[in-house]
């Protein structure tokens, strides 16, 4: 069995300070031993990384589209940003990748961040991420996971951290995996385990703006 956090952000996303020595730093400390990179529009972390770690990294995105964001996994080649939600869909599979839709019912409740929630979109995704970590609010966690029953999509779940602090907070227990197809496979049957950040997390988000960290 691996311990797989499916969301995270390293420094090469604009609000994040968390150098990829970090990242390997934290997860070995806490047992997380398969990573999705998601960097906001950019696959240059993950790629660095997958070269650095000792476990094993997904090549992922978190693409934003003209209707919201998706979560691309296992590509080869960089999603570009701000594309119409359906082209974006299409760029992913056709490289083979899957694609997710990360914390559907937003950080806060009276604001979704995420509006790709029709019937038309959610019938093209593979994934719903179920428990986000820097989601404050349990019933918006509750709300994913019955979304992704309802289309009968695999659950996922993931961190979303900024900092390395943040790294394994929310994860899933699933068995080894082969490719994409087989790690689809794998999740439906995974174990998601985790618990909620404290909201004062999204400062250090706001802070890395400012401070414009490179890597």
């Amino acid at each position: 069995m691996i311990r797989a956090d499916l969301h995270m952000h390293t420094c090469y996303s604009g609000d994040c300070c968390t150098a990829l020595p970090q990242v390997v730093d934290r997860c070995l400390e806490m047992g997380v031993n398969c990573l999705a990179v998601s960097d906001h529009n950019t696959i240059a972390g993950a790629l660095k990384l997958r070269a650095l770690a000792p476990f094993r990294v997904i090549v992922a995105e978190e693409v934003r589209t003209s209707a919201g964001e998706l979560l691309a996994f296992f590509l080869s080649e960089e999603i570009p940003k701000g594309l119409p939600p359906e082209e974006t869909i299409s760029m992913i599979k056709r490289q083979g990748g899957l694609v997710g839709i990360p914390h559907p019912f937003g950080y806060w409740p009276l604001r979704n961040s995420n509006t790709l929630l029709s019937p038309r979109i959610l019938s093209q995704i593979d994934i719903v991420e179920v428990f986000n970590a820097r989601t404050p609010l349990a019933r918006s966690l509750d709300k994913a996971q019955r979304l992704a029953a309802r289309y009968g999509k695999a659950a996922s779940a993931g961190s979303d951290a900024h900092t390395a602090a943040e790294i394994g907070r929310a994860y899933v227990e699933m068995a080894e995996f082969a490719g994409p197809a087989d790690f689809l496979e794998c999740l439906s049957q995974g174990r998601i385990s985790g618990h909620r950040s404290s909201p004062l997390v999204h400062l250090a988000s706001t802070w890395a703006k400012v401070r414009k960290c490179r890597c």
